[in-house]
């Protein structure tokens, strides 16, 4: 598993560094074999937008190439530090699961927490969530998370 993973952070660097070189490119079109940029929709449906409506602020699940990006998912209900790390754990699952990806694959973790104190109830319900290999991970306590949630976490894994 580390080995593959090795492998997966390999193709990342190279395609990060090939891909100004590819974008410099004066040919418009895409290269043939070339990553590009899909975005996944829960129900792989775009939604739709009235004309009036602006678009929107972010994607919540980006992939380019085999490298899939989740967006930040919160709690936005009443309850404590467990119910909420519980609550975005599972919703990222969703996110994993609906692009074709899944909580082992996941290479990178970001944790956003409104109290630090909040530090071991939420390392409670995260331990194991990612199986017996789990991706590096950064913990901060943030000043502000959006929506009152408790907790805030963004991961970036591999399909």
């Amino acid at each position: 598993m580390n080995s593959n993973r090795r492998k997966i952070l390999k193709a990342a660097a190279a395609t990060a560094i090939a891909a100004p070189a590819a974008k410099a490119s004066t040919n418009a079109e895409p290269q043939k074999g070339a990553p590009t940029k899909k975005v996944h929709y829960r129900g792989g449906k775009k939604p739709e937008r009235k004309p009036d409506q602006p678009p929107p602020l972010f994607s919540g699940a980006v992939s380019y190439g085999n490298l899939l990006y989740i967006a930040g998912k919160g709690a936005h209900y009443q309850g404590d530090i467990k119910q909420h790390t519980k609550t975005v754990l599972d919703e990222i699952e969703k996110e994993l699961v609906n692009a074709g990806s899944s909580m082992d694959k996941v290479l990178k973790c970001n944790v956003y927490l409104a109290n630090g104190a909040d530090y071991q109830a939420m390392n409670e319900v995260f331990r194991g969530r990612f199986g017996e290999e789990p991706p590096v991970r950064t913990t901060i306590a943030a000043a502000w998370i959006p929506g009152d949630s408790l907790v805030e976490i963004d991961v970036i894994a591999y399909i």
